[in-house]
């Protein structure tokens, strides 16, 4: 049997969006279930990985959570840079890297107002929680935050 066939996302943000605007991705790692980025081998690199980027400007991360076979960003783009392209880039990194296997694609959302950023945020802080890892999402240890 044939599994469907997946129809192939456009991360393109459209001409109006905000060069600034912020977007909420998921990405999977493949196979789902296996905790591939929650230990003390895979954990350190990805999150360096986000910080690291984060400081040379390729993407400024405002929140990243790790998950034990999916990782939460907040994130925005410099307004020239292609979304899908610093995606794939990062996921091919780590691929090599750490030989994470990743589902294809990943999911976006561009946040439309400072209020659905704060929600999200929220929502990406207490995954831990809501997963039912730990008590109080402050003690998640992969968790990356930017701080001002």
């Amino acid at each position: 049997m044939n599994p469907i066939p997946r129809k192939r996302l456009d991360h393109k943000p459209p001409m109006w969006v905000r060069p600034e605007a912020d977007f909420f991705i998921t990405v999977c790692a493949e196979p789902r279930r296996v905790n591939h980025f929650c230990n003390l081998v895979s954990g350190p690199i990805v999150i360096e990985s986000i910080r690291n980027r984060h400081d040379r400007g390729i993407w400024y991360c405002h929140l990243a959570v790790l998950m034990p076979d999916h990782i939460h960003l907040l994130l925005n783009f410099p307004g020239d840079k292609s979304l899908a392209r610093i995606m794939s880039e990062w996921k091919g990194w780590l691929g090599r890297y750490r030989g994470i296997s990743w589902q294809r694609n990943f999911f976006d959302h561009r946040l439309r107002n400072e209020e659905q950023d704060r929600n999200k945020a929220d929502y990406v802080f207490n995954n831990p929680v809501r997963a039912g890892l730990i008590e109080k999402p402050e003690d998640w240890p992969y968790t990356w935050m930017l701080t001002s």
